[in-house]
C-alpha cells in the first residue's frame, strides 16, 4: 500500500492551513495526500445533477478549493479528494489508521494567542493511534516552509521508543537541529526553610541529564548526521515544553495510549503544547 498523509478538512482557513502543511509532509515523505471531508448527511452521488440542486454542494466545493490550491504548489504532488458519509470523529479515525499522518487545524483565539480544539479534534486526538498533527491558520498566500529546529518534549517515565523515532526522523528529513527538551519537578526534600538546597538541586539535574543522556544515546547512533541538543529543566514539564520555542518549526509530544480511567483524556504536558506552543505540534501516541 502506497503511503498516505491524510487531512481533515471542514472549510475553515484552519483547515486549509492544515492541508498545505499535509501537502509538504507528504512531498517530503514522498507519499500521497487524501483531502477528506466527512459529512453524515451526505447525499448518494448523482452526476446529472445541475449544482443548484446537488445536496453535497458545498462538502464537494470545500475539498475542490483546497485540492486547486495544493495542486498549484505541488503539481507533482499525488492527490486524492475522499467525501465520506460518516461521523468526522469515526471517519478521521478509520483515515488515520490508513495513514502515516493525520493533520487537523487548530483555531488561533486571539488576543490569547492559544490553540482551541474543537470537540471534534479533541476526541481525535485523544483516540487516533497514528501521529496527528495540529496546524494553526495562516494566509492562504503565505509560503509554506519548516524552518526552524524540531524541538521533541520528553517524558523518561516509561518507554518512548516511537516518539524519539518520530522527533528524529522529522529533524532528518528537514535537516534541521533536533532540541530534545526533558522537564523534571524537584521533589519536596529539595526545598528546605531557606528555599532550594542547592546541593540536591545540584545532583538531581545531573540526574536527569544522565538519564536523558542515556534514553537518547541509542537513536544519536542510530541518526548520525542529525545534531542533537539536550536541554534539563527542572521546572513543570508542562511548562518546560514551551518555554522559549518562538521559531520552532514543530514540535513533538507524546500521548500514552493507555491512561487511568478517570484521568484527562489529554495529559498536562499535551494540554501545554496543544494551548500554547506557536507551532505545529505532532501528538505521538506511544505505549
Amino acid at each position: 500500500m502506497n503511503p498516505i498523509v491524510t487531512a481533515g478538512l471542514d472549510g475553515t482557513p484552519e483547515s486549509l492551513s492544515a492541508a498545505l502543511w499535509a501537502a509538504q509532509e507528504a512531498s517530503a515523505r514522498r507519499a500521497a495526500l487524501r483531502l477528506l471531508h466527512a459529512w453524515v448527511l451526505l447525499s448518494p452521488d448523482r452526476g446529472d445533477q445541475q449544482p443548484e440542486n446537488d445536496q453535497n454542494y458545498w462538502p464537494k466545493r470545500i475539498v475542490a478549493e483546497a485540492g486547486r490550491t495544493i495542486e498549484e504548489r505541488f503539481p507533482d504532488l499525488r492527490l486524492y479528494e475522499d467525501l465520506v458519509r460518516e461521523e468526522p470523529v469515526k471517519a478521521l479515525l478509520e483515515a488515520a489508521g490508513e495513514s502515516e499522518a493525520l493533520v487537523l487545524g487548530s483555531r488561533d483565539m486571539a488576543p490569547l494567542a492559544s490553540f482551541f480544539l474543537g470537540d471534534i479534534g479533541m476526541h481525535v486526538l485523544a483516540r487516533s493511534r497514528t501521529p496527528t498533527v495540529l496546524v494553526r491558520a495562516r494566509e492562504d498566500s503565505a509560503p509554506i516552509t519548516e524552518d526552524g529546529d524540531v524541538v521533541l518534549g520528553l517524558s523518561l517515565s516509561g518507554p518512548c521508543d516511537a516518539l524519539i523515532e518520530y522527533g528524529f526522523d522529522a529533524a532528518a528529513r528537514r535537516d534541521v537541529t533536533l532540541r530534545v527538551v526533558h522537564g523534571r519537578n524537584l521533589p519536596p526534600p529539595a526545598y528546605n526553610r531557606g528555599g532550594l538546597d542547592p546541593y540536591l538541586s545540584h545532583e538531581m539535574t545531573r540526574e536527569a541529564r544522565r538519564d536523558l543522556t542515556q534514553a537518547l544515546r541509542p537513536w544519536r547512533d542510530r541518526f548520525p548526521d542529525v545534531p542533537v541538543v539536550e536541554t534539563v529543566r527542572m521546572q513543570s514539564p508542562a511548562r518546560a515544553v514551551v518555554r522559549d520555542i518562538a521559531g520552532t518549526g514543530l514540535l513533538v509530544v507524546g500521548r500514552r495510549e493507555e491512561r487511568p480511567a478517570l484521568s484527562p483524556r489529554i495529559g498536562h504536558v499535551l494540554s501545554a503544547a496543544v494551548h500554547h506552543a506557536p507551532c505545529p505540534v505532532a501528538v505521538v501516541p506511544h505505549v
